[in-house]
């Protein structure tokens, strides 16, 4: 089993800056993935940035702005979010791709708010 802890979400001004942490823990498990998605109020989860043996893709909406990396020792994932705008706004959440016993299989953490306000 997967457990997923999330951090680093909050309140930010417009411009500013945000670093979101997702640490994936557990036995049995290889993690395989690691991404970021985002819900806003009436609108479906979207892929934010992803990141698969080194191969990164972003939304288009981000590139230039956002940047995904792993710490493949702790598997932790990074989402560091500059120049943020208002429409940054929403609930981001960490997607972990495993494999145990060659089965892939996904796993979506609790979610952590961002806030972009003046």
């Amino acid at each position: 089993q997967v457990h997923i802890v999330e951090s680093g979400g909050g309140l930010v001004q417009p411009g500013g800056s945000l670093r979101l942490s997702c640490e994936a823990s557990g036995s049995g498990f290889r993690v395989a993935a690691m991404g970021w998605y985002r819900q806003t109020t009436g609108k479906e989860r979207e892929l934010v940035a992803r990141i698969h043996h080194d191969v990164t893709n972003y939304a288009d909406s981000v590139k230039g702005r956002f940047t995904i990396s792993t710490d493949s020792a702790q598997n932790t994932a990074y989402l560091q979010m500059n120049s943020l705008k208002m429409e940054d706004t929403g609930v981001y959440y960490c997607n972990v791709g495993s494999v145990a016993t060659d089965i892939y299989f996904e796993t979506w953490g609790q979610g952590t708010q961002v806030t972009v306000s003046s």
